[in-house]
């Protein structure tokens, strides 16, 4: 967000017009979150599922001539460009992982979520991690309690070859916690050990997000 302008414009953008543009073509289940750290300046982050290819270029299609999303949003593109709330967005576009072909959408509580991106030095590194995952580790996520939101294999964005994760927890102290006894899983040890898997994250970066109150995650 740009220092200044109103981030609660982007938000009724988000709240009034994208976001049920989005559910009226099917696309449900639309995140929308901050950092729990309060960055300056503020950064958003906006998670869409789309169930198919063609659902992602037709839904972004049928917005140029979706008159009640066109009205919901006027008074957000006519913006003037000193109030305009930031100047581009970075986006990933990824494909859900075989593992968990959809999102999971938790409890509408109190959540925090931890947003996890694991790059690798090259193409094979990451595929064998996407491998380490589907056929090893979610068993042992979900033994552990480390609650899968989404799985992503990135295939056009930044930071490339990666893959991106989400989980969710109750608080950071339940976090801690559950990250602790996956670290002490014994099948974790094992497969982590695994000479197969060896050398396919070169570097792991973690942001942890709140929901804001309108989001469907």
């Amino acid at each position: 967000m740009h220092f200044g302008t109103s981030e609660n414009d982007l938000h009724n953008y988000f709240q009034n017009a994208f976001i049920p543009a989005m559910n009226k073509n099917g696309i449900k289940n639309v995140g929308v979150f901050r950092e729990l750290s309060k960055s300056e300046p503020t950064k958003i982050y906006l998670l869409v599922a789309y169930p198919s290819w063609n659902d992602f270029i037709n839904s972004n299609a049928k917005l140029k001539t979706d008159e009640t999303y066109k009205t919901a949003s006027e008074t957000f593109m006519k913006l003037p460009a000193d109030k305009f709330p930031y100047a581009r967005y970075k986006t990933k576009l990824m494909i859900a992982f075989d593992g968990l072909p959809q999102i999971a959408v938790p409890k509408k509580e109190p959540r925090i979520f931890e947003l996890r991106t694991y790059e690798s030095y090259n193409e094979d590194a990451h595929v064998r991690k996407v491998k380490m995952f589907n056929k090893e580790e979610f068993t042992i996520f979900y033994r552990t309690k480390l609650t899968p939101v989404f799985f992503g294999d990135a295939i056009a964005g930044q930071d490339m070859p990666c893959l991106t994760y989400m989980i969710t927890f109750a608080n950071m102290e339940e976090r801690d916690k559950n990250w602790a006894e996956f670290g002490k899983d014994a099948d974790w040890k094992k497969v982590s050990s695994d000479p197969e898997y060896a050398n396919s994250v070169s570097r792991i970066t973690k942001i942890f997000l709140e929901p804001v109150a309108y989001s469907q995650i």
